[in-house]
């Protein structure tokens, strides 16, 4: 009997023990299982992580569209206005010197292209891509002023204006132009969708965009999808596409759409666009009435003169 007995409680401590192993058992491998899951959770994260700061450059920081100002868009715009202000001169029939003028502008062209590269933006895509367009632009532009200069000695104001224009030089110039602004102000809207999270960082443009929707959107996506607009049209403009942004807003505002029973923002900017009822210096005339709560980066061009 109690060997019986003895038999009976050494088989049930075995199988306690058994029983007890197994548990502890399972108990481990769940933790460890646990552990390589959250483990590749995380360096699935870390990964993504890596590879949205390689595509995109995000988060934008607002040192960096600075930089950008101050290295890329500031050399290419002082070329730009030189170039413009030729051009407006030779509409006007002044062709006396051109030749020189062409010649300096393709100087200043190589120059500032020279000091554009200075900079490597290639950390922040929108902004590298910005910075290849912009000194593409003007190595394109340096072709075309010394074409300019050779014709200058046989065309005639009118015609050399002309020729200029169809120049396939003068054509990729502009294009590049276009882009880079456009990539320029994609950069903007990125960083400002950093700051508040109610910003979309991308924004396709809507192909009916109501002027309820537009007047509702922050400026920085009104400026993305203006630039998106000065790319179709593919014409150089001396104003900046935060002008153009204030135009439209002073339109509505004042209640000429409306008059002229216009229902869409590209309605207006076609308009505006096609009247030449743009110029520089608009949105800081409005920046008081429109946009003094408005989110923007501190760039010079978004800032009045005595700041």
């Amino acid at each position: 009997m109690e060997k019986r007995l003895t038999n009976s409680a050494m088989l049930f401590s075995v199988g306690f023990v058994f029983m007890l192993v197994c548990a502890v058992g399972a108990f481990f491998y769940g933790v460890q299982i646990g552990m390589d899951k959250v483990e590749a959770g995380y360096e699935a994260k870390r990964q993504e992580e890596a590879a949205a700061t390689k595509t995109d450059g995000s988060p934008y920081q607002q040192q960096d569209l600075v930089s950008f100002y101050h290295t890329v868009f500031s050399p290419y715009r002082e070329f730009q206005n030189e170039w413009l202000i030729a051009m407006d001169k030779l509409s006007q029939g002044q062709s006396g010197d051109f030749g020189d003028v062409m010649s300096n502008l393709s100087k200043l062209a190589l120059r500032n292209s020279e000091e554009a590269s200075s900079y490597d933006m290639g950390k922040s895509a929108r902004l590298g891509d910005a910075q290849v367009a912009y000194i593409r632009s003007l190595k394109l532009f340096a072709k075309v002023a010394d074409a300019g200069a050779d014709k200058a000695k046989k065309l005639t104001a009118d015609k050399l204006q002309a020729a200029i224009k169809e120049d396939k030089n003068y054509l990729g110039a502009v294009k590049e132009t276009l882009d880079a602004q456009a990539h320029y102000y994609a950069a903007m809207q990125l960083w400002a969708a950093t700051i508040d999270p109610d910003i979309p960082g991308e924004l396709s443009v809507p192909k009916v965009l109501g002027l309820k929707n537009w007047s509702s959107m922050p400026l920085t996506v009104k400026n993305g999808i203006v630039v998106q607009y000065l790319k179709e049209y593919n014409v150089l403009k001396p104003f900046y596409p935060q002008d153009l942004t204030a135009r439209v807003d002073d339109f509505i505002a004042s209640g000429q759409a409306a008059k002229m029973k216009l229902q869409t923002a590209s309605a207006v900017i076609d308009l505006l666009l096609n009247t030449d009822a743009v110029r520089s210096g608009d949105f800081l005339g409005s920046l008081n009435r429109f946009y003094q709560s408005e989110l923007m980066p501190q760039l010079p061009f978004f800032l009045p003169a005595d700041q």
